[in-house]
């Protein structure tokens, strides 16, 4: 039997390592300007940011996009990159 493969590309990849992921290539200032939340421009952490993604799922969709944009998944997307 062959093993199924997800089309989703967000699939197997945890938000905690998505979030790294865009912190290693922009970093907190780089998100802050793409993305207007205050927990990339206050005081940023992994932690508070995952909280705040966790519970508001408008800017975990703004973050899962702008990840799909930064990999290439998403020709769509209209950040600034």
């Amino acid at each position: 039997m062959s093993e199924h493969k997800s089309k989703d590309p967000l699939h197997g990849i945890t938000l905690e390592q998505l979030l790294n992921r865009l912190v290693a290539t922009y970093g907190w200032s780089g998100l802050a300007e793409r993305i207007r939340i205050n927990c990339f421009s206050s005081d940023p952490s992994i932690k508070s940011s995952l909280k705040f993604l966790r519970r508001t799922p408008w800017a975990r969709k703004q973050v899962e996009d702008l990840y799909l944009a930064m990999i290439g998944e998403n020709p769509w997307y209209q950040g600034k990159d």
